[in-house]
């Protein structure tokens, strides 16, 4: 199996680099590439921590890495940065389903960290997603299974820069949607659901570039570990999903250079 399908380019390493932590304490920390290409291929094969390669390092200074990283806040601003100069033209939202391995489906009750809930899939963690017209993601957002996606959507409103076609299938139709949309001197290009009584400018044409959010999920499922939520921690969960994202933005970047 060919290590090049998860480690980071030199490319990509140039860019991430210089938005890692640079204040170091004490002893030395271990290489950083190496420990984010061990990270990279857990979420990418889907295999628990432990089983991370030694090529990589000890898998403890993995997993205390991620997660040290995601609650300092690293992974939010590696995919800031590398998303700041986003095209808000056209921006399009949409979620998908991920089923919930058995594996991460035991965190304590009560616990406002789950984002789990039962659909028809089984228990299932919704991924919200607003990209732009490339297809790049803006914006992420986890809820349960079961959740609106129309209520969900309220997340990721502020992320619409002023001016936007913005684009949603019929489960994003509500009045409060097109409202902010709207007064925010956008376009809100979404088809009417059928019980609507009053009409709504919409265009078809426009409409079919909505195909770029569903691509976007599939490039993001080529990992399997995000395909399928093995992580018991929702934050941790998101805090990959937006680690792969920022590598989504970092190849559509080289590839216009």
């Amino acid at each position: 199996m060919s290590r090049r399908r998860f480690e980071l380019t030199d490319f990509e390493w140039s860019v991430i680099e210089p938005l890692l932590p640079n204040k170091v304490r004490g002893v030395p920390r271990v290489d950083d590439r190496r420990v984010i290409n061990g990270i990279l291929w857990r979420f990418r094969t889907g295999s628990p921590w432990a089983d991370i390669p030694e090529r990589y390092g000890p898998y403890t200074t993995c997993y205390n890495r991620f997660v040290r990283w995601r609650k300092a806040g690293v992974w939010d601003r590696l995919l800031s940065s590398v998303s700041a100069a986003f095209d808000g033209e056209l921006v399009m939202i949409d979620s998908s389903s991920i089923r919930v391995h058995q594996h991460g489906a035991t965190p304590k009750k009560g616990d406002p960290n789950r984002c789990m809930g039962r659909s028809r899939g089984g228990l299932t963690t919704k991924i919200h997603a607003l990209v732009d017209g490339r297809g790049l993601p803006v914006g992420l957002h986890l809820s349960e299974g079961q959740a609106s996606d129309c209520r969900e959507a309220v997340a990721l409103l502020d992320v619409v820069p002023p001016g936007s076609t913005f684009l949603a299938d019929k489960a994003y139709d509500s009045d409060a949607i097109r409202a902010r949309i709207e007064s925010n001197g956008g376009f809100a290009n979404i088809p009417a659901k059928r019980n609507r009584r009053k009409g709504f400018a919409f265009s078809a044409f426009l409409y079919r570039y909505r195909n770029l959010i569903e691509r976007f999920f599939g490039k993001l499922k080529h990992a399997r570990g995000l395909a399928t939520r093995y992580d018991k921690r929702a934050d941790n969960f998101l805090a990959a999903i937006k680690l792969f994202s920022a590598r989504l933005w970092i190849a559509a970047n080289e590839s216009t250079a």
